[in-house]
C-alpha cells in the first residue's frame, strides 16, 4: 500500500500520454524512403511540386521524425522515472497526507523537472 500513496495521478497520466507518443510513432511508417524520391522532385524554386508545398527542411525534418519522436518519448518516460514522488520520512502533522519529495532531486513534490514536463505535455 505504500507505493500506492507515493503514485502521483499527474506522473501516470503523463507516462500514459508519453507512452501512447511512443506506440503510435512506431506504428507510423518511416518517411526516410519517401523522402529520398521526393527530394528528387525538388524544383528550382525549392518545393516538390505537390498540393502541400513541402521545402528542403520540411523533407529533411519529415526524414527524421520518426526516430526523433521515439527519442523524446523515451527521453520523457525516462524522466518521469526519475522524478518521481517519495515520502520525505519526517514528523507530519497529517499522516494520512505525508510530506513528498522528489527521488532524483528531493524538492518538494512536484519538482520543478516534473512541472515542466506536465507543462510541456499539458495541451
Amino acid at each position: 500500500m505504500k507505493a500506492d500513496r507515493t503514485t502521483d495521478p499527474r506522473q501516470a497520466r503523463l507516462r500514459e500520454r508519453l507512452e501512447a507518443i511512443r506506440a503510435r510513432s512506431e506504428k507510423s511508417t518511416s518517411w526516410r524512403a519517401s523522402t529520398r524520391y521526393l527530394t528528387r522532385l525538388v524544383n528550382r524554386d525549392g518545393f516538390v511540386p505537390v498540393r502541400a508545398r513541402l521545402a528542403r527542411e520540411d523533407l529533411a525534418f519529415l526524414a527524421g521524425a520518426r526516430d526523433e519522436l521515439i527519442a523524446f518519448a523515451d527521453l520523457g518516460v525516462r524522466l518521469l522515472e526519475l522524478h518521481r514522488p517519495q515520502e520525505s520520512g519526517g514528523i507530519t502533522s497529517d499522516p494520512d497526507n505525508p510530506i513528498q519529495r522528489c527521488r532524483a532531486c528531493m524538492w518538494r513534490w512536484p519538482c520543478p523537472t516534473f512541472r515542466a514536463i506536465d507543462n510541456a505535455l499539458d495541451t
